[in-house]
């Protein structure tokens, strides 16, 4: 009883200063759609430490995308409400976050920005029977036949990773050095493995860092010994930003990949230190106006005071876009219960505007991968 009212209480003082942020969807319309059931989604996400932007990026585009239907609450009689809960990155924080956000009732949950913390939450979703959707991560821990309950709105790591060597391919780039979170899923390191099978290569040398130590120089050294043709990361920009820099600093001839969970922020930070690197993306390029979820979320983004464009703040959009797809199909339904939620999810197909989300047989709704190279003056070539 009291572990349950501690998590209540976390939620009653966050949701204040939430509100901030989806008062301009929820408490606009409220006068318009006095009627209208307000549905409650719950989020962990690191709003602290070195995952702080990225955590920031995908909690607003949920939000924006909640904010522009709360604007059509009047005739949907649905209005959204995001309560987010800050884990700092830290698996530990997500799982008890998740657990206080299901026991306060939230209708499921949207847009974990850990993929280690979504790994360790299952056996929760699992025994409230709740949708986790969207997580912002492509971890492949969460994508066994196993993790019943997840959906994702994106592709996993191995569909990436099966881009990224191709493109080393085409370069004739065999010498591979590989880094790795210390506290992801194994999952990760064996779809690696797998693309680089296809190539016949094994990884020159293989790493494994703490996405918040203070210090990155041991591990740079070690590939500066290794003397790869390129290096291919899977973590969260700052260890990533900081590596690139030790190496580039020395002189490294070769070539840096790094998966989507380096997100927005290390586009900005290599940018601003005028170095480069290939990233893959899983969402569209929050630069292509002409592809219309790109430009509404652009749009949308404008009710959330202090959001900024980039990928990683599209992929929370997507993912909070097609949580409102899926509420408003359980609510014609005759219900929006997490078991009705869950259904609707099952059987979701929607095109949001040059991306498609589809659910019909498979937890996977999207395979899109883009590669992309981000040079030193911030442009996305490729």
């Amino acid at each position: 009883m009291h572990r349950r009212q501690f998590g209540l209480a976390t939620l009653a003082g966050l949701s204040t200063g939430l509100t901030g942020l989806t008062a301009l969807g929820i408490a606009g319309v409220a006068a318009a759609a006095p009627d209208a059931r307000t549905l409650k989604f719950g989020q962990s996400a690191s709003l602290s430490g070195g995952q702080a932007s990225y955590g920031k990026d995908v909690r607003d585009g949920i939000a924006a995308a909640f904010a522009a239907a709360n604007a059509q609450a009047a005739s949907s009689g649905v209005r959204f409400e995001l309560q987010t809960l800050d884990d700092g990155g830290v698996r530990s924080r997500c799982l008890q976050n998740v657990l206080n956000l299901t026991e306060s009732g939230v209708a499921a949950i949207v847009g974990l920005t850990s993929g280690a913390g979504a790994e360790a939450c299952l056996p929760v979703i699992e025994d409230a029977q709740i949708a986790l959707l969207g997580t912002a991560s492509g971890n492949m821990g969460i994508r066994s036949a196993a993790a019943g309950g997840a959906y994702h709105v994106r592709a996993g790591y191995d569909a990436e990773y099966l881009r990224m060597v191709g493109y080393a391919k085409d370069f004739g780039l065999t010498k591979v050095a590989v880094v790795t979170l210390a506290d992801t899923s194994p999952a990760n390191l064996q779809a690696m493995t797998r693309a680089l099978g296809t190539l016949n290569v094994e990884p020159k040398l293989s790493l494994t860092i703490d996405r918040n130590a203070t210090s990155f120089e041991a591990p740079a050294n070690e590939l500066l010994a290794a003397r790869p043709d390129c290096v291919l990361f899977t973590a969260n920009a700052a260890p990533i930003a900081k590596i690139i820099d030790h190496l580039h600093r020395a002189k490294f001839p070769g070539l840096f990949y790094a998966t989507s969970f380096a997100g927005q922020d290390l586009v900005d930070t290599l940018t601003a230190r005028r170095q480069s690197c290939v990233m893959s993306m899983v969402v569209p390029r929050p630069t292509a106006m002409g592809v219309s979820v790109v430009s509404q979320c652009q749009r949308d983004l404008s009710l959330v005071p202090g959001a900024r464009m980039g990928m990683t703040t599209l992929e929370g959009y997507i993912a909070g876009r097609t949580a409102v797809q899926a509420a408003l199909a359980a609510q014609k339904s005759g219900s929006t219960s997490r078991a009705r939620i869950r259904e609707a999810l099952a059987g979701l197909r929607a095109d949001l505007g040059g991306y498609r989300v589809e659910f019909a047989g498979t937890p996977h709704g999207s395979r899109y991968v883009d590669l992309i190279a981000v040079d030193r003056y911030g442009r996305l070539v490729g």
